[in-house]
């Protein structure tokens, strides 16, 4: 499983929500104010208005250059990044040029590709570089994930900081990664809190029971699945590439 992203729906709670809001109305053309009469200077709104607007260049203007450095450190050619995360390498050379907004589907894509997660590219905030991070029980961050019936709370630090990611995962019965094996660079682990939870792993089927674990390298072939008809809740690790 990738965690490198999170769900559109929920990524006000893990970035700035100016910012995505923000990049979701430009992306539709919603940013743009419609032709009419012009307003007199000094009138009420008009510097909340300008603020607004100068924030919201300031972080699109931003999206291009941080991908293209990303892109860099990573060693990856525009070619590369294109396979990685199916949007075409022309698409990504206007992203990083500034020619183009990219949708939050698309940025969603290219966070995941990069192991990073969306808030990356919109967050306003300083970054904090503090070696430890503290996830209080009621504040865990909703984290992406394209599979169906599976829902993640984070319970590590952000990407950047960290190599490792977890999360508190609830899978609802029946529900499964898909008949597809996955392949990518790294390791997982899985303990199951409570439930039964099957995982496939070069061929083998593993089925695990409360307080049991797996934990294996995901540059093999792997997949995963609920075959009950009840919920199963288990903490997720997972090793980040660089």
């Amino acid at each position: 499983m990738n965690m490198a992203a999170r769900k559109p729906a929920l990524t006000a709670t893990t970035a700035s929500t100016a910012g995505v809001v923000a990049l979701e109305a430009v992306a539709l053309g919603a940013a743009t104010r419609p032709a009419g009469p012009a307003r007199p200077a000094g009138s009420a709104g008009s510097a909340s208005d300008d603020v607004v607007a100068t924030g919201l260049e300031e972080i699109v203007s931003s999206i291009g250059p941080k991908l293209r450095e990303l892109r860099s450190q990573r060693g990856l050619s525009l070619q590369q990044l294109a396979e990685r995360s199916d949007v075409s390498a022309a698409a990504i050379h206007k992203i990083e040029r500034s020619g183009m907004v990219p949708t939050i589907t698309t940025l969603l894509k290219l966070a995941g590709a990069l192991n990073r997660p969306v808030s990356y590219f919109v967050d306003e905030e300083e970054p904090d570089t503090r070696p430890v991070a503290l996830t209080r029980a009621g504040e865990r961050r909703n984290i992406y994930t394209s599979h169906q019936g599976i829902d993640l709370a984070g319970v590590s630090g952000p990407y950047g900081r960290f190599f490792l990611a977890g999360a508190v995962a609830t899978v609802e019965a029946a529900a499964s990664s898909g008949r597809k094996p996955m392949e990518h660079p790294g390791e997982e682990l899985v303990l199951v809190l409570d439930g039964t939870f099957e995982v496939d792993v070069d061929g083998e089927t593993f089925r695990l029971r409360e307080g049991d674990s797996l934990h294996w390298r995901t540059d093999r072939p792997h997949r995963w699945r609920n075959p009950t008809a009840t919920g199963v809740h288990a903490l997720w690790l997972a090793l980040r590439p660089l």
